[in-house]
């Protein structure tokens, strides 16, 4: 009970303070689940958020529900996934009460303007640390550069990239060319 406690608290944590979405929470994700928990490994991290990015639903949900599965099986799962729902649904909830009455005003209107500049921030330094542990050599450099320039000419499903980027690992594996 105490651990399944721990996991609704930790992912409470999490979701009260992810602004921008998914990808904005990495460093809070691995600040708490990484750094404090001990939990998962940063690559392990990557791991859940490049299945959790293929799968459906949002991706905080999925990793969390992959990391409480993994702390404490399946109840550890539902858990891990309300704790990090719960903060955005009362949040969401009051907001919703509220902005319908304030959305006009330019002070709110200029507010939120300026916190979609810091989501930006957010999701760019959510890059750089996916980047760091992700591209590691030519090999994945390669991936990089060309699963970036498809998706800004093809307008495909994610799943597709993340599918073709798994099959390359597996083949650069089998042929040698990873670390190189």
């Amino acid at each position: 009970m105490k651990k399944l406690w721990q996991l609704f608290l930790a992912f409470a944590r999490v979701g009260v303070m992810t602004f921008g979405g998914g990808y904005a929470m990495i460093p809070i994700l691995e600040r708490e689940i990484v750094d404090r928990q001990g939990w998962a490994s940063s690559e392990e991290l990557m791991d859940y958020y490049a299945v959790g990015q293929c799968t459906p639903g949002v991706i905080a949900v999925n990793t969390a529900t992959f990391i409480g599965y993994k702390v404490a099986g399946p109840l550890g799962g539902v858990v891990a996934t309300l704790g990090v729902v719960f903060p955005s649904l009362v949040i969401i909830t009051v907001i919703a009460g509220v902005l319908t009455h304030f959305a006009d005003i330019p002070a709110v209107k200029s507010a939120f303007a300026a916190i979609r500049v810091c989501v930006c921030v957010l999701i760019f330094n959510a890059v750089l640390k996916l980047w760091k542990g992700a591209v590691k050599d030519k090999a994945g450099l390669c991936l990089f550069l060309l699963v970036f320039i498809l998706s800004i000419f093809l307008d495909i499903s994610p799943v597709f990239y993340v599918l073709f980027c798994a099959t390359a690992g597996i083949l650069f594996t089998r042929w040698g060319v990873r670390g190189k």
